[in-house]
């Protein structure tokens, strides 16, 4: 039995009459989107909805990860586990023929609707195992995005992954290759404080999911032993970052992240996450002890010949004009070159430009000390791109972090002076690189070389301008170079506060120019509402916490009173706020003195009862307090004592009760700290009582 939507036909012939699994309401709410909006529209709707469902299936940026393959038009793709159809788009824009599997025919629903102009799609509503055997073995890339680590649920058995992938295998034709892209249980982000992203609890994967299910993520070494129990031959890896739901940036072993590329790592988006540590700082360390590929957040790995691709970053999160993706390549000869190619059809113009601006640069900066990378134009399958030459060097943005770390400030000044000088030359001239950053000059030895120069305007821009936007940049990618002087660079620069705010609003305008008044995702994933919770700011409070509510017990055996006759009883709190303690003391003490924290506080006196009988709070001249007694609502049986000092006591003259050779003074008080601002209006405020 099949059903058409638009051009696109349902295959319900294994449909087993039902959806094991939903996410709820949200997808008829996804549903009724696809019908009633184009794709050009989801962006403002994701932005209207706030909604993590609705982000995840119809974001654009989901399709990166399938998008840098290099997918012929002659060639089929098998999609196992389509979904909503997040990446059959993409899939559809490339190959010759795309045939999706999926369990939940809500979510093929949806995936029809969304891209039902394409005829060339196929969508099998049912279980894997039913479907499989009717499907075909000349496949040229099976996908399986996000779905290897279900294969127990899919398979079964004792050994599900490895029959899993055997079963994909016989699907394959002879070149074919299969694509995976999986997280890595031992990704930075679940050490740092993310939750697992299917069980939603706190380092299940890390544990190796001691709580069991059917959900399994793997390390690298892994997967190699699951590919090799299936005599998998070539195999390549590449990790999506910050992972391969939405990713931005794709490394592989042949181009790894350098230090100081992987700062985009706050990306909460579905739930709240821990901040144990750093984790740029983190990365800094593991791409320095070339661990990257232990830590990498994702995997994606290909089955087959490695791509020639060996880095991609994509620029999709701007207006449709400036949606670009850049790829770093390598030819038959070994020889690397980086490519920027359009990802919308309206961006094609933008990249057409680079080439020209190539040319008004390397005449302005002719005779100059900065290099200007080459770039011709070129074309592929009638889409244009601009090649760059592949550059050695280091960017100049590293070699100041060096500075900064190592503390040389001279250091740091002394390349701020040089990027000044050469940057500078031909300031006159009607035509400057905006985006002059420090990050798009590669320093090799005495060769400085710009290498990006996208945004190139036909009008002179002041030195100075461009200089600050190179520092604010520099400053906002990282926490840590906020230790720069920023006062000693507006000098240099003779800029004052007032024309700092000017450049600092004209960068928000430029922004705006970029993303055509589109959100980015750090400002959806504000809106979404995942919090950022750091356990080490908690531990900090409570060590303070913990030491200003100590409890002091000081005896006066007619000495008076002093620390050498004091100590601090253990094992006060029965829980927090809640302070249940005995003082045992012999008939020599004249007075007990009690200090309930280190602070300003409120205590309220549930129990203080000497060898059982109530010692009387009220009567002074049994107990004095440097505090205030409040009227509490059950009278002067349990009162509540407000303290506006850091120095709180509370006296008791235990001669004048009924004392023996051995005593017990039982305390039960609940201990609340507060400011001392706020606790002296509180007594400021009381009257008398007593």
């Amino acid at each position: 039995m099949t059903e058409t939507i638009g051009k696109i036909t349902l295959n319900l012939d294994k449909y087993p009459g039902e959806d094991y699994y939903c996410d709820g309401s949200v997808e008829d709410e996804i549903l009724d989107i696809v019908k009633k909006y184009s794709t050009v529209e989801y962006d403002r709707i994701i932005a209207e909805r706030k909604s993590w469902p609705i982000l995840y299936h119809l974001s654009a940026l989901r399709e990166n990860i399938v998008d840098f393959l290099p997918i012929q038009k002659t060639e089929k793709v098998l999609e196992v586990g389509s979904g909503c159809g997040a990446i059959t788009g993409a899939l559809a824009r490339k190959a010759g023929e795309v045939t999706c599997v999926d369990l939940s025919k809500k979510r093929s629903l949806i995936n029809a609707c969304r891209h039902s102009e394409c005829e060339n799609v196929t969508i099998h509503v049912g279980n894997f195992t039913d479907v499989e055997p009717e499907l075909p073995a000349d496949y040229d890339y099976i996908c399986l995005i996000g779905v290897f680590e279900y294969g127990q649920a899919y398979i079964g058995g004792k050994t599900p992954y490895e029959d899993f992938l055997k079963i994909l295998q016989k699907h394959l034709a002879p070149d074919g290759r299969i694509v995976i892209a999986i997280e890595n249980k031992y990704g930075l982000k679940y050490f740092a404080g993310c939750k697992e992203d299917h069980l939603g609890s706190w380092f299940s994967g890390i544990e190796n999911y001691p709580e069991g299910g059917v959900v399994r993520t793997f390390s690298r070494k892994k997967l190699e032993r699951i590919f090799d129990a299936c005599g998998v031959g070539e195999r390549s890896f590449y990790y999506p970052y910050p992972d391969y739901k939405f990713m931005t940036t794709v490394y592989s072993d042949a181009y790894l992240p350098g230090r100081g590329e992987l700062s985009n790592n706050l990306r909460n988006f579905d739930r709240d996450r821990m901040l144990l540590f750093d984790e740029k700082s983190a990365f800094d360390g593991i791409v320095e002890e070339g661990l990257f590929s232990v830590f990498s957040n994702s995997y994606m790995a290909v089955i087959g010949a490695p791509l020639d691709l060996k880095y991609a970053r994509y620029s999709n999160d701007r207006a449709e004009s400036f949606r670009i993706r850049t790829e770093i390549l390598r030819d038959k000869e070994g020889c690397k070159a980086v490519r920027k190619y359009p990802l919308t059809k309206e961006a094609e113009a933008h990249v057409r430009h680079m080439p020209e601006a190539y040319e008004k640069l390397k005449e302005r900066y002719a005779g100059s000390s900065l290099d200007v990378n080459v770039c011709h134009l070129g074309e592929e399958n009638g889409i244009p791109y601009a090649e760059f030459e592949f550059v050695p060097g280091r960017p100049l943005s590293e070699l100041m972090d060096e500075c900064l770390d190592g503390q040389d400030v001279e250091g740091f000044h002394n390349l701020f002076a040089e990027y000044l000088e050469r940057v500078g030359y031909g300031e006159d001239v009607p035509v400057a690189d905006f985006d002059l950053i420090f990050a798009n000059i590669l320093v090799d030895g005495d060769h400085w070389t710009l290498i990006d120069y996208e945004w190139t305007f036909d009008r002179p821009i002041e030195t100075r301008a461009l200089a600050f936007r190179a520092v604010y940049c520099y400053v906002l990618e990282d926490e840590r170079r906020n230790a720069l002087e920023l006062d000693r660079i507006l000098d240099r620069l003779g800029i004052t506060e007032n024309e700092a705010r000017q450049y600092r609003e004209q960068e928000m305008e430029f922004q705006k120019y970029v993303t055509g008044q589109k959100l980015s995702m750090g400002e959806i994933c504000n809106l979404l509402g995942g919090e950022i919770y750091k356990p080490t700011e908690w531990i900090g409070r409570f060590r303070q916490t913990e030491g200003e509510l100590r409890v002091q017990i000081y005896e006066d055996k007619g000495q008076g009173f002093s620390e050498e006759n004091s100590y601090f009883p253990e094992n006060v709190y029965a829980e927090e706020k809640q302070a249940e303690f005995t003082v045992n003391f012999d008939g020599n003490v004249h007075y007990l003195r009690l200090d309930p924290a280190m602070c300003a506080c409120v205590c309220k006196i549930r129990e203080l009862t000497m060898n059982g009988q109530p010692v009387p709070v009220q009567d002074k001249k049994i107990v004095t307090t440097n505090g205030k007694i409040l009227k509490s609502a059950d009278g002067a049986e349990h009162p509540s004592v407000v303290f506006p000092t850091e120095d709180p006591n509370l006296t008791i003259r235990v001669d004048a009760l009924d004392r023996k050779a051995e005593n017990i003074l039982t305390v039960k008080m609940e201990i609340v700290q507060i400011p001392l601002a706020v606790a002296s209006d509180m007594a400021g405020a009381v009257k008398k009582f007593f």
